[in-house]
């Protein structure tokens, strides 16, 4: 009997220690700009499984984007977190943040095809179920996410987390085949309640298959350790509404996949 359990112990140690989580840079290009993304899955699970795009906050692509794609693959999807502003560009301070993203948001049609080309990379990887790919986004990775969908993207479902949620062409939501999810902080001051009911009326008036949630207590960044703990600042972590929402987004691809 204990030699039985132990060569299944041996068996199961043997088993998971070729169990691992690959990560890989992979540069790419939309037109001539070079780009660098972040490809992570779990080379345990086998075969095809469903793809999720990571697409990154104001900061650009770092650790925080990198760390929810690896989370991700813990979960069994094959991760590919895009970089939106080029290899090498990356924001040292919020004023250059700020500075970039509303580059990009002023240029929603540049937007647009940044966060293709890194569909793009997701849907060649041989790993990628095409039939079962998301697409998820922090801040004004939820902006992309949004133009992504109104894009006309082929994908099954997009998160937005924190999001800003406005767009010059609210009539591009006829064009929206995901389903919809968005996840809110009920007190974020940067996204102002006009800026919600236009999106909701947008929604509503495509026939969009949407989903708002609220969370009460919840500024901005929510999601983000980085992010602080002081409300009053009008952007900060709350470990709640985080575990709330990645529950949420859990949930959501369950329906979806």
């Amino acid at each position: 009997m204990y030699y039985a359990l132990t060569v299944l112990l041996s068996l199961f140690i043997s088993t998971n220690a070729f169990a691992k989580l690959h990560t890989e840079v992979v540069e790419y290009k939309q037109g001539d700009t070079v780009l660098e993304g972040y490809l992570a899955y779990d080379d345990a699970v086998k075969g095809k499984r469903p793809g999720v795009l990571v697409v990154h906050e104001w900061m650009g692509l770092g650790n925080y984007a990198k760390m929810r794609a690896e989370k991700l693959a813990g979960l069994g999807y094959v991760a590919f977190a895009a970089d939106i502003y080029g290899k090498g560009i990356r924001p040292q301070n919020t004023d250059e943040a700020g500075k970039l993203a509303t580059s990009y948001k002023s240029n929603r049609s540049l937007l647009r095809e940044r966060v293709l080309a890194g569909l793009d990379v997701l849907k060649n990887n041989k790993l990628t179920d095409l039939k079962r790919i998301a697409a998820i986004g922090y801040y004004f990775g939820g902006t992309t996410v949004l133009e992504l969908a109104r894009s006309g993207a082929d994908v099954a479902g997009i998160i937005s987390f924190h999001g800003g949620l406005s767009t010059p062409t609210p009539e591009d939501a006829k064009n929206i085949k995901a389903k919809v999810l968005v996840l809110h902080g009920a007190n974020d001051p940067y996204v102002p309640a006009e800026e919600v009911s236009a999106f909701q009326k947008e929604m509503r008036d495509a026939g969009v298959d949407w989903q708002f949630i609220f969370y009460s207590k919840t500024v901005h960044s929510f999601t983000n350790p980085d992010a602080g703990n002081d409300p009053s600042k009008g952007a900060a972590y709350n470990k709640i509404s985080d575990q709330r929402s990645w529950q949420a987004m859990k949930d959501f691809f369950a329906e979806i996949f």
